[in-house]
Formats: C-alpha cells, sequence, structure tokens
C-alpha cells in the first residue's frame, strides 16, 4: 500500500464542503488529527480498519497514522478538519502535570461516538476555534491553546466512561444501511417513518433499527433528528424565513416539537440561536 507523508502544521483548523477529500491517497503526517463530519456520509480508512461514518462522527488519528477518506456516493459533505503539533501545547500548563490529555490518541479507539448534545458542544467549540485561528484577535493563540486542551480533555473523558467499540469492518449489512442513510440525507424533509424506510429497502423494521443503530452509534430517530436541525440551523443563519417557516421545511409537522428537539440538540431555542449567530 503506497502512502504519502507530509508535514503537519503547528496548529490549523478549517471547515467546509467536499465532494472528495483533499488528500485521496493514504497518507501521515507528524502531528495529530481531529475530523469532526458536520454532514453527509462518508468511509474512513484508519490503519486496517474501515469506519462508515454520519453525521456526528469524531475521529482522533495519532501521529504517523495511515488514513485515508473515500466518499464513495459523490454526494457533498462538511467537515471540520484540526491539525496540531503537541508542541503546541508546551508551556500551557506547570510543568510535573500527571495528567495527559494526549493519551486518547495511543488507545486505538479512533472512533468516538457521540450523543446529539455533545455533537451540539464539540461543534460549538470548533466553531469557536475557527473564528480565532481565522481572524486572530489579540492574544488569539493563548485562547487556542485553551479551547484545544478543553477539547482533548472532553475526548479523554468520553473515551474513559465509553465502552470500547466493537470494531468491524465494511460489510454487506453495512452497506444496506449507508443506502438508507443516503437517501435520510437526501429526502429529511419528507415524512419519513421506519416503517416506510423498511419497506422501501426490503428489510424488517426490527433487523432495519438493530442494524442502522449498530452501523450509526444513533436510532432513526435520532439520526433523522440531526439531520432536520443540522439543516434548520443553515436556515436560521442565512435566510429571514419565520422559525415556523423553517420547522417546516426541514421535515417538522409541529412547532413545539421542532423547538424542543432543537433546544435538546444546541442547547438554546431557535430565535436566540440565530440572534446570536447572525450578531
Amino acid at each position: 500500500m503506497e502512502s504519502n507523508f507530509y508535514e503537519a502544521s503547528m496548529f490549523y483548523v478549517d471547515k467546509g464542503h467536499k465532494y472528495q477529500s483533499s488528500m485521496p491517497m493514504h497518507h501521515y503526517h507528524d502531528g495529530y488529527e481531529i475530523f469532526y463530519l458536520v454532514s453527509g456520509d462518508i468511509c474512513y480508512f484508519i490503519g486496517d480498519q474501515a469506519y462508515q461514518a454520519v453525521s456526528g462522527a469524531l475521529f482522533i488519528i495519532g501521529m504517523n497514522e495511515i488514513h485515508k477518506l473515500v466518499n464513495a456516493s459523490g454526494a457533498t459533505f462538511e467537515r471540520i478538519t484540526l491539525e496540531f503539533k503537541k508542541e503546541f501545547l508546551e508551556g500551557l500548563f506547570p510543568e510535573g502535570q500527571s495528567f495527559d490529555v494526549m493519551s486518547s490518541f495511543n488507545e486505538g479507539r479512533p472512533f468516538v461516538k457521540l450523543t446529539g448534545q455533545e455533537q451540539g458542544y464539540v461543534e460549538r467549540h470548533l466553531e469557536h476555534m475557527i473564528h480565532e485561528f481565522t481572524h486572530m484577535p489579540e492574544g488569539y493563540e493563548a485562547c487556542l491553546q485553551t479551547l484545544l486542551f478543553q477539547l482533548l480533555l472532553f475526548i479523554r473523558r468520553k473515551m474513559s466512561s465509553a465502552q470500547a467499540p466493537e470494531q468491524t469492518s465494511i460489510g454487506t449489512i453495512h452497506k444496506k444501511t449507508f443506502e438508507i442513510v443516503d437517501y435520510m440525507n437526501r429526502h429529511y424533509a419528507e415524512r419519513l417513518t421506519i416503517e416506510g424506510i423498511s419497506k422501501r429497502f426490503y428489510i424488517s423494521p426490527s433487523h432495519f433499527c438493530k442494524t442502522f443503530r449498530k452501523s450509526t452509534g444513533f436510532t432513526f430517530t435520532e439520526y433523522l433528528n440531526n439531520v432536520r436541525i443540522k439543516e434548520a440551523k443553515a436556515l436560521l443563519i442565512g435566510t429571514s424565513d419565520k422559525v415556523a417557516d423553517v420547522a417546516e421545511r426541514v421535515g417538522f409537522e409541529s412547532l413545539t416539537h421542532f423547538g424542543r428537539t432543537f433546544k435538546e440538540l444546541t442547547g438554546m431555542p431557535p430565535l436566540k440561536y440565530r440572534r446570536l449567530h447572525q450578531a
């Protein structure tokens, strides 16, 4: 297997929509990488394992670890990539500190499954880092060091409290689930049900629920709500549509249900989210 090496940045963070990876070959670098999938579905090869990931997935990739991203569907996906060297954190804390936030990268568990609320926390945290890195206000380097340490600490605690995930390569069941995920990503605004999806893809409802959660880490409802709320956030920031219209456009039949779900996943009501981000 041919692999390319490249020099990692001391610190770099970027968010963008992609159709394919900017690094199509297997590659490795002398730094650490945190990859967060905002929307879409991709396959990530890390070491000798293949991981099928949907929106909300978080990957941590260690130094000199061979990896490659593949977007087999060809549909657009949105991701945030954070790259850094350990030296970036040097001098931030007193010498003799015994707790090592970098230890998560040594466990051989690159795929971190997040709940809806945890996704909101990670996304807000990464957005803050992007703002500091892009605009470079006074003291931005110290701020980035602090934000990075907080994110690494969150990952360390998350992995310490979670059971080791079952490591599985891509199989036919996963491919079927990926077809369903792709369909949900394209038709989230429609009325989608477990029964309807099961019928369309020729799979029993019970088998569908079991394999969907095993493959994605989410229940059908959790994943559908995540997709809809991510689209709603974009509409709230990018348009002047009423909240009720936004709720309807992303597939919610009840404004109350939309408001409750939005606050659960983002930590704030829709109008407050709009005011905060438009400001």
